[in-house]
Parts: structure tokens; sequence; C-alpha cells
């Protein structure tokens, strides 16, 4: 690593150390909607503009257990006794309803308060949808790859990704200027009720994921969540909360398992060197130093 990047790298290190010693929040939690008019009849895309598509019934009572379960998670055994929740949410009706039902299970005392975050709407698919053409579109997008294919008039992932790490430093500004006002001996914990694509990009963008593995990933559920809890070390991991087999559905790799496993008790700002999509993944063979008998040495071992 040249000197330029050594010093980046301890100005990273210097400013991870400072976020745990403020208020970093102990859980950052990711959950979809529930179920809207538009999952149970696509033909919903082609009459009523997307972002105002709202919840079935049955979306309202997933909204409703997915609340309960997550004020499970949040206030559960463990868990300080003056916890809070602040929410972010998507500004698409079925968001905001799915907002609405699911904090029925939390007291006003708890909840520090909301923000309407355009930043992590749904991938724009265009305007009104017609049905036959999207279908054309769908398989075109399948062939083509789900990261850079822009549908026509709307947005490709890799759009997305761009306004989510917009809204990361936005996020992170929260925190170290502890906007939230809180209060930093109790659990502070963050919850985004936004959409399946973008809380896919969301992980993607935190841990460092490739755009072949974001590629393996399978959407989440209707008011399905993915909770990124902070480990032992200051570091935040999916496997804190999650199971290794929950994972594996999700479309995690075994590699990208044990990363997250690492996670959960490294200290803030190590760096996994076991992750191949880190360095190895770019190279065919990279010589351990630039000494001409070590780079001899590794020749002679390759060939033979």
């Amino acid at each position: 690593m040249d000197s330029v990047g050594k010093r980046e790298r301890e100005r990273e290190r210097e400013r991870e150390r400072d976020m745990v010693n403020g208020v970093l929040p102990k859980r950052i939690i990711l959950m979809r909607h529930g179920e809207s008019h538009g999952n149970l009849d696509t033909a919903a895309y082609t009459r009523i503009p997307d972002n105002k598509i709202e919840l079935t019934e049955e979306g309202i009572g997933q909204a409703r257990r997915g609340g309960e379960e997550l004020r499970r998670v949040i206030g559960g055994e463990g868990c300080s006794p003056d916890w809070r929740v602040q929410f972010y949410v998507s500004p698409y009706a079925r968001t905001r309803s799915t907002l609405r039902e699911l904090g029925r299970s939390f007291p006003r005392n708890r909840i520090i308060g909301v923000r309407e975050e355009s930043r992590i709407r749904e991938q724009d698919f265009g305007n009104f949808q017609i049905q036959e053409r999207m279908q054309l579109i769908q398989q075109t997008r399948h062939r083509f790859g789900r990261f850079f294919y822009r549908f026509p008039e709307g947005e490709s992932a890799a759009d997305v990704f761009d306004r989510v790490s917009s809204f990361f430093e936005s996020l992170w500004r929260d925190i170290d200027m502890n906007r939230l006002r809180h209060d930093p001996s109790n659990d502070l914990n963050l919850v985004i009720v936004s959409h399946g694509l973008t809380s896919r990009i969301f992980l993607m963008k935190w841990f460092k994921w490739t755009v072949e593995q974001f590629e393996h990933l399978n959407n989440l559920g209707n008011c399905e969540f993915r909770v990124m809890q902070l480990g032992t070390g200051g570091e935040y991991s999916l496997a804190v909360h999650h199971t290794e087999e929950e994972m594996l559905q999700w479309g995690l790799s075994p590699l990208m398992i044990a990363d997250q496993k690492w996670r959960a008790a490294a200290s803030r700002g190590d760096w996994n060197h076991h992750c191949p999509w880190y360095l190895d993944a770019f190279f065919d063979h990279l010589p351990d130093s630039d000494d001409p008998d070590a780079v001899q040495h590794d020749s002679l071992t390759l060939s033979s």
C-alpha cells in the first residue's frame, strides 16, 4: 500500500475509533414492506403509479406481526432498559403504511423520530408499466444482469447503489454528530423500512460485496428483515442475530458467511485478509514481496 493509501486508511481508522467512542447504534435493521397490491397482481402497475400502490389486507397483517417481532428483537433479553428506535422510511405508500402498522408495537416514548428518505425508495421501473412490455423487459434483464440493466425510463440497480451510497453519508452524519440526541448508555436501534432490492443494495454497499455476489442474493420476503448487529469488537455483522442456515437461504456464499462470523468478533477497523473479494479475486497471482529471490521462488512454485 502506498503512502497516500496508508494515510487514507489511518484517517478511516481514526474516524471509526471516534465512532465507537460516540453513539453507535446497537442494531441497524432493514425491513421490506408488507404485501402490496402490486405483489398480488402486477396489473396494478398499469393503472396506479408505483409510489401510490398500497398494502393488501394480508400486507397490513404482515406489518403488524412484523412490528411485534421487531419489538421482541429490539426490546428482548439482554437489551438495555431504556432502548430507543429511530425509523427511516421510503416515501412510497406501501412502506409508509408498513411503518404505520408496525408502529403499533412501539410506545411513543421509545421512538426518537421518523425520517422520510427518498433515497431508499424502490428502484424506478419507469412510469405506468404495460404488462406485455414488462415481460419482455424482465427477460432481457435476466440475460443482461440485474445490477447493470437499466429499465427504459427508469433505473438500474447501479443507480440505486449510487443514491444508497449518498444516504450512507447522511446516516453516518446523524450518528457521528449525535443528531438523534440519544443517551449513549442505552441501546440505539435504526430501522429502515424500504424495498427488497434497495435493502440488498444497502447490504452490498455496507459489506463491500461485489456485483457478482449481489447477483446471487435472494429477495427479502414481505415484512422480512435483516438485523445488522454490533459485535463484541465494534463491527456490524449479520451473524450476531441470524443463523448460518438463514444466510445460506438469502444467497450468501460460504465465504461471505465466514466473513460475517469474523465480523461478529472483529475489532472495528480491522481488515479481513481472508476475503478474496478484497484482493486475491482480482489477480491470477501476486508475489508476497518485490524481492527478486522471492518472486523467482514463487514462479518456481507455480511451475512445479
